[in-house]
């Protein structure tokens, strides 16, 4: 079995009671059956209190009213913990903000930007990242498992990610080199002609292909009314999407009004004195966005062995990006012109926390880039 890590994977240290946005609070924590069993069985002075915390018959730790964990204290440390020591941990709890992908005999793991600690850790990176991998015993078989398109999506994914963290680039260039490649291998994967795949990655790294697509680029770009139409489109998607903390549709209205309300003249101003101050005032947002690129790219891309669903993928992690910015620059609105580290990973694990901890929200958002594609291929 192989095992793949992002560089940064072993930087990463729970800061428990000191994390700013705690995991044991704001979403429902569902219990393995394994831990269910063991939970049935403790004795002593905390049997009565897992008894009256855990819902059986739902598989779930019960929450308070502000929907903290049964197990949370005042203090923000876990109850459970203290107790019976960290064994005791359900899968769900052991293993955030770990996030695993697996293949025939491969595992990828990640770790979730929805975690403040992690986003922390991956917006203050300044060298690309690079994925370590280690060999271990045991292997695994997947049914209707087609080792072909997972060799040519691996392919792909290294080629996108290399493309991405050249830096000698307009970042917005490199962006639309990957929307350009996986849209080609969309194509071929369609038609069945996925060998022809290394034909697109060789093309897309030519410069007959970079002012190709630097063209397209810079055409939609130049179209006010398509950018803002699409944008807005793009943010008004979320509505689509199940809301997985309260707070969050308050947060989406006041954006959309910052941003939106006064129509497209005054939109396209505000992003250009958004960029512009950007550029001057935090150089390192290409930096981060590249970063944000390659861990959405480097989680699910892959996938599209199951379901077959590449371009909707890229898609999504470009998408993602742009929503985040979008985001930023209501903030940046709000706080009179100004923003700080904090607002931006904030911002971030926000929108992955109502993103990737939903399958639907995943599957629905996957759906939408199938159907409302990106403006560069349009005629």
């Amino acid at each position: 079995m192989l095992y793949t890590i992002p560089d940064y994977y072993r930087q990463f240290q729970c800061v428990a009671d000191q994390c700013e946005d705690t995991c044991c609070a704001g979403w429902q924590i569902v219990v393995d059956k394994k831990s269910l069993g063991k939970y049935r069985k403790v004795r002593g002075p905390f049997r009565k209190k897992m008894r009256s915390s855990v819902d059986w018959k739902e598989g779930t730790f019960r929450q308070s009213e502000d929907k903290r964990c049964a197990f949370l204290k005042e203090d923000n440390l876990c109850e459970m913990y203290t107790a019976l020591g960290k064994e005791s941990l359900c899968r769900t709890c052991r293993r955030y903000p770990r996030h695993v992908e697996e293949f025939e005999n491969v595992r990828e793991i990640t770790l979730s930007i929805s975690c403040p600690e992690v986003a922390r850790i991956l917006l203050s990176k300044k060298e690309p990242v690079n994925f370590l991998s280690l060999e271990k015993e045991g292997e695994e078989e997947y049914e209707d498992f087609d080792p072909f398109l997972y060799s040519e999506l691996l392919d792909g994914r290294d080629v996108m990610i290399r493309i991405l963290q050249n830096r000698g680039k307009p970042l917005k260039l490199r962006i639309g080199l990957i929307l350009a490649i996986a849209h080609d291998m969309q194509v071929r994967i369609k038609k069945g002609e996925i060998f022809s795949c290394g034909e697109v990655f060789e093309k897309y790294q030519t410069e007959a292909a970079e002012t190709f697509v630097r063209k397209k680029v810079e055409k939609m770009l130049g179209n006010g009314e398509l950018r803002f139409r699409y944008v807005r489109q793009m943010f008004w998607n979320l509505d689509q999407l199940e809301r997985l903390r309260d707070d969050w549709e308050p947060h989406l209205r006041e954006a959309e009004t910052l941003l939106y309300q006064k129509g497209q003249k005054q939109y396209l101003k505000v992003q250009r004195e958004f960029e512009k101050w950007l550029s001057k005032q935090r150089q390192e947002w290409e930096v981060q966005y590249e970063q944000l690129l390659v861990y959405f790219i480097s989680t699910y891309f892959c996938g599209a062995v199951y379901d077959g669903r590449a371009y909707a993928k890229v898609q999504m992690a470009v998408i993602s990006v742009l929503l985040i910015h979008e985001l930023l620059a209501a903030q940046w609105l709000k706080n009179d012109g100004t923003l700080d580290d904090q607002d931006v990973v904030e911002t971030v694990y926000r929108y992955s926390r109502e993103l990737e901890h939903s399958d639907p929200n995943l599957e629905k958002m996957e759906e939408l880039m199938e159907d409302q594609m990106i403006p560069l291929f349009w005629k």
